[in-house]
Parts: structure tokens; C-alpha cells; sequence
């Protein structure tokens, strides 16, 4: 399995997909097609794309035997076209007709996410910016989207509310900004004595003036600019080297990212770029399952 997916989750998503779509009670299947009937059925891409979803494989390799044989074609990050064979399985054509529409739904959202985060991925090429996502994912979905990230050639950002200390706007709305520093100093403190340790620490920045304060403390990971314009942006980083800090304090921008001004904003020499979009509004790939029966 890829890293970062639990075995367990994964294969109870897969069941419980199943189960929402009446796998146990096919009735077309049951009335149309004999109990014996064998199949091969090929998993073929309709369009352009990025392919994540090789873990889907394995899950139906494990899941699955002894009723299919499993060909994968493809390895995730691999490029689509409109005719490629994703895959090809071979099986009882009524198990087969069973797992169609939730083995598309999951390849397709996936894909499509992988997809996404190509072209973002592809329009910061030659800056040192890196694509991240966020926790805009679809509930119960969280592992298989970051995944999915990964396959497209982004970055996963914390996984959820558990294993980062990401301060915000709403944390700090009643705190002044001379008082900034000294609370998130504070905040670090509470958070260093946490376990497992956390996997970074960093503060959101509405202004310069917090980025200011915030690059006094000593702790902080990252600062994600919060809306801030490519000008704040380069402002902000040069603030940030003034201060010897480059290499130690990532800035990462926020909050309006779009295909159309990524490139601007990796221009400005922020080490991150967190992005909503490559989770929250992902067009599916069209992907189709061609099956035929053995003669």
C-alpha cells in the first residue's frame, strides 16, 4: 500500500461503498446474466489525465481473490490519454457488473484530483514553490485524496487537526498585535509538552505587521500568508531573509489560489502554496469499464 493509508479504513470505505450501492443484491445482474458466466473487463481512460489509484488494486487483489485476476497497466503518476488501459480484471461477470459503478466512482474521483494537481504542480515548475494541499477533502475521503495529491506531484499538508499546531485568525481574534508574540510563544511552550511530537508548528498572517511579530518567535515552521497579494508576498519574503531566516521560516501563501496567478504567486520566492481547490473542485476523469463475456 502507499504510505500514509490505513489498510483497515481504506478497506471499510470500499465496503461500505459497496454495500450503498446493493453489491450483495444485483438484481439486473441476478436476472440477466447466468451464474456462471466469466468476464474480462478493461478499465480504459476516455480523456487526458494523471492516474493515482494503483492502492485501489491492491485492495482488490486482496479483497477480491479468488474471483479476479487483477492486471495493473499503469503506476500512479503515470500520464493518461483518451484510449489508455488503466487495468484489466477477469472474473465472474456478475461480481464483475457488481463493483463497475463503485470501482469508477473511486478511480475517477481520484484521478481526478491527481489530475488537478499536475497542472498546479506544472505552472510553479522552475521556482522553488511546492504545491500543498489542505483539509478541504471529502469526509472519509481525507487519506485517498492526500494520496491522490501525491500521485499528481503535490504535498500533503497535516493530515488533520491532530498532528500540527496551525494557528489561525480565530485562534488569536482577541489578541492584540503587541501581544502576538508573547501568545504564540506561549502556545508553542503548551504544544512542545504534546505526544507524539507534532510534525511542525505554524501561524497564520493577515498582515505584515504579524508576520512581523510572529517572526520574532522562536519555534514557528511556517507562516502562512493569509490573502496576501504577490507585492505583500515579496514583501514578506524579503522581511523574512532580512532577518536571517530563510531556510528556517517557510512562508506559505493562502487563500485565493488559482490556476491563473499560482505562477505569479511562486514568482515572489514563497517555499509553499496551499491550495483548496485541487480537493474541494475536482472535475472526475471519465473512466469506463468495458467488459466481455468469455465465449
Amino acid at each position: 500500500m502507499p504510505q500514509h493509508l490505513d489498510r483497515q479504513r481504506l478497506r471499510r470505505l470500499w465496503e461500505d461503498a459497496l454495500s450503498e450501492d446493493g453489491f450483495d443484491r444485483d438484481v439486473t445482474s441476478l436476472a440477466a446474466v447466468d451464474e456462471t458466466a466469466i468476464g474480462t473487463a478493461r478499465i480504459v481512460a476516455r480523456e487526458a489525465g494523471v492516474f493515482a489509484g494503483s492502492v485501489i488494486f491492491e485492495l482488490l487483489r486482496e479483497a477480491h481473490t479468488p474471483w479476479f485476476t487483477v492486471d495493473l497497466a499503469v503506476s500512479d503518476g503515470d500520464l493518461l490519454h483518451a484510449g489508455t488501459v488503466i487495468a484489466t480484471l477477469a472474473g465472474p461477470m456478475r461480481r464483475l457488473l457488481g463493483i463497475e459503478r463503485t470501482l469508477l466512482n473511486f478511480l475517477q474521483r481520484l484521478c481526478g484530483v491527481a489530475t488537478l494537481t499536475r497542472r498546479y504542480v506544472d505552472a510553479v515548475a522552475g521556482t522553488d514553490a511546492k504545491l500543498y494541499d489542505t483539509r478541504k477533502t471529502i469526509p472519509g475521503w481525507r487519506q485517498l485524496d492526500k494520496y491522490a495529491v501525491r500521485c499528481g506531484g503535490g504535498h500533503n499538508h497535516r493530515t488533520g487537526l491532530h498532528d500540527a499546531l496551525l494557528v489561525k485568525d480565530n485562534h488569536l481574534a482577541n489578541v492584540e498585535l503587541n501581544r502576538l508574540a508573547s501568545v504564540a510563544s506561549e502556545m508553542i511552550s503548551q504544544a512542545s509538552t504534546l505526544s507524539p511530537p507534532l510534525h511542525f508548528v505554524g501561524f497564520e498572517a493577515d498582515t505584515l505587521e504579524q508576520l512581523d511579530e510572529l517572526l520574532k518567535v522562536a519555534g514557528i515552521d511556517v507562516v502562512m500568508l493569509d490573502n496576501f497579494t504577490p507585492a505583500q508576498m515579496r514583501e514578506a519574503v524579503k522581511r523574512r531573509d532580512a532577518g536571517g531566516l530563510a531556510g528556517k521560516v517557510a512562508l506559505e501563501a493562502s487563500g485565493g489560489v488559482d490556476l491563473g496567478s499560482v505562477a505569479r504567486i511562486a514568482a515572489t520566492g514563497v517555499e509553499r502554496i496551499s491550495v483548496g481547490a485541487i480537493t474541494h473542485s475536482v472535475p472526475a476523469i471519465d473512466i469506463s469499464m468495458e467488459i466481455e463475456p468469455e465465449a
